[in-house]
């Protein structure tokens, strides 16, 4: 009793001498949060097409000229914001590349609308992405452009390679979902028995990002939830730190809605029935046959990926008839595949190195 009394006496003493630090630490936090947020897709860029909320970017910097002959389009998931490739100098994959002499593209697919609930795979496809490709290619004075796609994007990056092959001269893919079956969690939740899709969809039209987000954070709810608040209160003094949190957290919390007819397809054809690597996706009645890919592939993981586990990726190889396929793989996680230190130092290089050899082949 008395061990325990004197226990929590000295726990007592401890806590009151940390409040005073605790409460400043507590009140920098929440002078933080209320600050503007930082400003992110600074690199220099000019929308050269549009079409309804989707723009096409390119990239330009003042004094850097283009030396490489095929042009860079970036793709990205429709339920993001693409700045995450272009956060900040310093650390952004397009001004890396542009610096490097490539000539970049970006596809921004914009806010769905109410007017959007209708759009599936088949529009974005083929009336919104290959069209994206041809305007690339007539701006670029190119007949092929580099392929590079990111996350949701991948798929699509993949998807569009398979059906438009001669257009393609490589294809990089990041983080890119192509076997559903390796996503455990994903696999659970999303069960027919479980997951009425078609109810969300008629309920909602376009899926908030709210619930997209909500449902990636399960995924790790402790890391999700609470770590970056924990984390924000044990650094705020480091400014380094508090700078890339508040970066991170501004696109985080910056989705867009997915359409409502991709997100029933994105359930149910790839995730429920798996249909990209069984051979069976159907878009405008062509057949997305992976076979189709035999241009150099370069696949780059995430070995901490939780949303898109590295196997998810790397079943690409079991389809495609490409020779030349490299894998690159790197010790973080999702989002640090494409910004932070990694990123900068040792994703971006080698991208560019790879890029650069294919380029002139």
């Amino acid at each position: 009793m008395f061990f325990q009394q004197d226990a929590l006496a000295r726990m007592g003493h401890r806590w009151l001498e940390q409040a005073p630090t605790s409460w400043r630490r507590y009140r920098k936090a929440v002078e933080i949060l209320s600050q503007a947020e930082p400003p992110t897709g600074q690199t220099p860029k000019t929308t050269i097409w549009r079409k309804n909320k989707m723009r096409l970017y390119h990239f330009s910097l003042p004094g850097v000229e283009r030396v490489h002959q095929f042009p860079v389009l970036m793709v990205y998931a429709m339920i993001n914001k693409p700045y995450i490739l272009d956060m900040e100098p310093g650390h952004s994959f397009v001004e890396f590349l542009v610096r490097q002499g490539f000539s970049v593209y970006m596809i921004d697919w914009g806010v769905a609308g109410p007017e959007d609930r209708h759009n599936g795979f088949g529009e974005y496809m083929f009336d919104y992405l290959d069209k994206a490709v041809d305007r690339v290619l007539r701006h670029a004075g190119a007949d092929r452009i580099h392929m590079f796609a990111y996350c949701m994007g991948g798929t699509m990056g993949a998807m569009y390679t398979a059906l438009f092959p001669d257009k393609v001269k490589d294809l990089t893919l990041l983080a890119a979902p192509i076997d559903f079956r390796h996503a455990p969690l994903y696999n659970q939740w999303l069960r027919k028995e479980y997951f009425d899709v078609d109810k969300l969809v008629e309920t909602f039209g376009n899926v908030p990002p709210e619930v997209i987000d909500f449902g990636n954070k399960m995924l790790k709810p402790m890391s999700n939830f609470v770590d970056p608040w924990v984390s924000l209160l044990d650094r705020v003094d480091d400014e380094t730190f508090v700078h890339s949190w508040r970066m991170l957290n501004k696109w985080v919390n910056d989705g867009t809605p997915f359409p409502g007819q991709a997100y029933r397809e994105w359930i149910h054809e790839f995730y429920q029935d798996n249909k990209l690597v069984e051979g069976t996706l159907i878009l405008r009645d062509r057949p997305v046959d992976l076979s189709q890919i035999r241009c150099p592939v370069l696949l780059l993981t995430a070995e901490r990926d939780h949303i898109v586990p590295p196997p998810q990726s790397e079943a690409l190889f079991e389809h495609i008839l490409s020779s030349d396929r490299t894998e690159y793989q790197f010790p973080v996680g999702h989002v640090s595949l494409v910004y932070g230190g990694t990123a900068s130092k040792r994703v971006y290089p080698r991208t560019a190195d790879w890029l650069k050899a294919h380029d002139a082949m």
